[in-house]
């Protein structure tokens, strides 16, 4: 089989390891790719978010499949263009991706398909921002209503801070999603969807703020693990029953379908699950960690998926174990990052990269907010943590920096229900 995978980022480096240890796959094509990709798979310089280019790219180099990872090209109908012209592929399409392009259409979904979710309002003017700010709090959730790269999240319990937020976006003419406060530790869900069909991979937790502790602003994500010890038993099933099928079912219904990789992303109460937010893709940087663990061979499942044949595979098989992955940022991440700085110590096992570019010189570069993901692997947690940190302390980056705390709450037994 010859796999295309759209993207850039360390998820697309993921999917490509993964990809390549799946006997069934012969040739693999990244585009755009980054300077680590291309130790994994041909590349071609190709705008993902362009129909036109991708198309041109399929065409010319006829793969068996396309993969698309990152968001904006789903949004923008990139899938659809391709299954046009015959060609399986594993990602939404645009009017689908809507679940994540507009979060009050993933509202109105789940509102129809009777999903538990924080209460919510969307202002478009300044002139209702007071008011509306008076019917939530004392913690204010202020969301762009667009695709923001993880980025255009507030949650405050400083009334200025969270306005100032929401000021800023509309006066960019972005509507705005106030939310209540939904309290519990949250759980990433990555769920294969075909119409009705839903298979869920392994849970995960992302930590979305940059410091450890979670201090600072919110970010695309400094780090995950998997599996989730203090998950309840049954709650993967439940999630699946209570959400991701009543809202594929709902789409069904409004003649959207979605085919590709649904991501729950959730909070966990003494009421169960409610959701936080929805995306289309795989998310990053838990990708990462859910397919270190995968066992079952990736294009096989990527394939029926977009072939509707979802229904027909076995069940998913695991790793023992955990899996951790850590975030390396650049300097001044998740502001205007510095970049052009030579990275040294990343040429080992585990390290995927995302923000990453080569020199004049050939030198590997920071080119990006976060740079690099480092996967550890170990029995158990606490020594998947260990694995991942003893990487990391491996690679130097001028100004570079990651949380030391990803999963430490969990593999102290800290977080519970």
């Amino acid at each position: 089989m010859r796999v295309l995978v759209i993207g850039s980022g360390a998820r697309e480096h993921a999917l490509l390891l993964a990809l390549r240890r799946d006997p069934a796959v012969t040739d693999l094509l990244c585009a755009p790719g980054n300077a680590g990709t291309a130790a994994v798979a041909e590349q071609r310089d190709v705008d993902a978010a362009s129909t036109d280019d991708v198309v041109a790219l399929v065409r010319d180099w006829t793969p068996d499949l396309v993969v698309v990872g990152p968001e904006v090209p789903l949004v923008l109908g990139v899938a659809d263009a391709v299954r046009k012209i015959g060609v399986p592929c594993f990602g939404p399409s645009a009017a689908a991706a809507q679940i994540e392009g507009s979060k009050a259409f993933a509202k109105d979904i789940m509102a129809e398909a009777g999903v538990r979710t924080a209460r919510a309002e969307i202002v478009d003017s300044p002139a209702a921002l007071d008011a509306t700010m008076d019917r939530f709090g004392p913690t204010w959730v202020v969301k762009d209503d667009r695709l923001a790269g993880g980025k255009g999240v507030v949650v405050s319990a400083d009334r200025l801070v969270a306005r100032d937020h929401a000021a800023e976006l509309l006066e960019k003419g972005h509507p705005v999603l106030f939310e209540s406060f939904l309290n519990g530790p949250e759980v990433s869900l990555f769920c294969l969807v075909d119409g009705e069909t839903v298979v869920p991979l392994a849970p995960a937790q992302d930590h979305k703020r940059v410091g450890d502790n979670d201090a600072g602003p919110n970010t695309g994500g400094m780090g995950a693990y998997a599996p989730l010890p203090w998950l309840p038993e049954g709650m993967v099933d439940r999630i699946v029953h209570e959400v991701v099928e009543p809202v594929a079912k709902e789409m069904v219904e409004r003649g959207c379908p979605f085919s590709g990789l649904l991501y729950a992303g959730l909070a966990i109460d003494d009421e169960g699950p409610a959701v936080v937010e929805f995306n289309c893709r795989f998310g990053d940087p838990e990708t990462q960690v859910v397919l270190e663990l995968l066992d079952t061979p990736l294009a096989g499942l990527l394939h029926a998926t977009a072939t509707g044949e979802l229904g027909n595979v076995a069940p998913l098989k695991w790793k023992d174990g955990s899996a951790v992955t850590v975030v390396l940022a650049a300097e001044n991440y998740p502001a205007s990052p510095r970049t052009g700085d030579v990275i040294t110590g990343a040429d080992i096992d585990g390290v995927l990269h995302a923000g990453t570019a080569r020199n004049a010189d050939g030198d590997l570069v920071s080119a990006g907010g976060r740079v690099l993901s480092v996967v550890g692997y170990g029995a158990d947690l606490d020594a998947a943590r260990a694995d991942a940190y003893d990487k990391i302390s491996k690679v130097t980056l001028r100004g570079g920096h990651f949380r030391t705390d990803i999963g430490r709450a969990a593999a102290e037994g800290r977080i519970s229900l």
